[in-house]
C-alpha cells in the first residue's frame, strides 16, 4: 500500500514511518519543508502534525497545525483514506471519555486552545464529505526515548538519574498510557480497515503515578519523596471498547519497557 505521513519528523510520525516501511508499505514521509505543495494522490494519508507543550505561546501555529493544513489537504488532495491524529485531552472537561461523549471547552482558557483546535480539526475532517476519513484520539504515548521527552514520565527518569525523585502530585494520581508500538499497529489498521469515524487509541487502564515512581526507583536505586499536600490528578477512564471489539486489541504493559527507556537515557 502507499502511505503518506504528515508530521513525519515528530515522535509519533517518525515511529509510524519506520513501522509502515517494516511492513513493506511505500511511505512518503512529509516534514514541514515538504508538505505544503502536496496536492496529488496521497494513498492512505495519516495526519500527525501537531503542537503539544508549546501551544499556549504559539496560538497561530497551533491553529495552522491542527486545522488549516488539514483542511487544505482534505479540500485539494486525492487519497484512499485520511486519518487525523487527535488527542484524548479533548475529554479533559468531561465526566466520561467515550468516542460519542459531548465535549466542552472555554475559549477564555488558554489551556483549552489545544482542545478547541483539535476538535475543529476533527470537525472539518468529519464535515468534509470525503470518504474514509477517520479520527484517532491518542492517549499518553510512551516510547523508548521517553527519558528525553518533556513529559511527566520523562521528568521522573531525569530526576532519577540525578539520584532523587520529588513527586509533586499525589501518588494515587493516574493517567492512561499506551506504548508507541501498539499505537503504530493500531493506526495502521484503522487507516486501512477502520469501520468507525472516531477511535480512542489508549490502553483503557489508568496507571497510578506510584507505579511509575516505584518501577523507576527499583531500577535506578534513587530516593523518592512526595510534596506535602500534593494534589490528586485524575482523568476520566478512556473507553477502548471500539479497538478491542474491532481489532482484538490487548495493550502491552508499559512498565515492562522501563529498562529500555532508562538504558537509552543519556549519561
Amino acid at each position: 500500500m502507499k502511505f503518506t505521513v504528515f508530521g513525519a519528523s515528530g515522535f509519533i510520525g517518525a515511529y509510524l514511518v519506520t513501522h509502515l516501511r517494516s511492513l513493506g508499505h511505500e511511505v512518503d514521509a512529509m516534514t514541514r519543508s515538504t508538505f505544503f505543495d502536496q496536492r496529488g494522490d496521497l494513498g492512505h494519508c495519516i495526519y500527525a502534525i501537531g503542537l503539544t507543550a508549546d501551544f499556549r505561546t504559539r496560538p497561530f501555529d497551533t491553529i495552522e497545525a491542527h486545522v488549516s493544513v488539514a483542511a487544505n489537504l482534505l479540500r485539494d488532495s486525492d487519497f484512499d483514506s485520511f486519518l487525523y491524529l487527535s488527542s484524548t485531552r479533548v475529554y479533559a472537561n468531561s465526566g466520561e471519555a467515550h468516542e460519542e461523549t459531548t465535549l466542552s471547552a472555554r475559549p477564555s482558557n488558554p489551556s483549552d486552545l489545544y482542545n478547541l483546535s483539535k476538535l475543529t480539526g476533527e470537525s472539518i475532517c468529519l464535515s468534509s464529505g470525503r470518504k474514509n476519513v477517520r479520527i484517532a484520539r491518542l492517549s499518553n504515548v510512551i516510547g523508548p526515548d521517553e527519558a528525553e521527552s518533556d513529559t511527566f514520565v520523562g521528568e521522573l527518569c531525569r530526576e532519577a538519574q540525578r539520584g532523587h525523585i520529588q513527586l509533586r502530585s499525589d501518588p494515587a494520581s493516574a493517567k492512561d498510557y499506551i506504548w508507541i508500538g501498539d499505537v503504530a499497529d493500531l493506526l495502521t489498521r484503522i487507516a486501512l480497515d477502520g469501520g468507525q469515524a472516531i477511535y480512542n487509541v489508549a490502553s483503557g487502564t489508568d496507571l497510578p503515578h506510584q507505579a511509575w515512581v516505584s518501577g523507576i526507583a527499583r531500577i535506578t536505586g534513587c530516593s523518592v519523596a512526595v510534596d506535602a499536600n500534593a494534589p490528586v490528578i485524575g482523568f476520566p477512564r478512556i473507553a477502548t471498547e471500539r479497538i478491542v471489539d474491532e481489532f482484538g486489541f490487548t495493550p502491552s504493559p508499559v512498565l515492562n519497557f522501563l529498562p529500555t527507556i532508562l538504558d537509552r537515557q543519556p549519561a
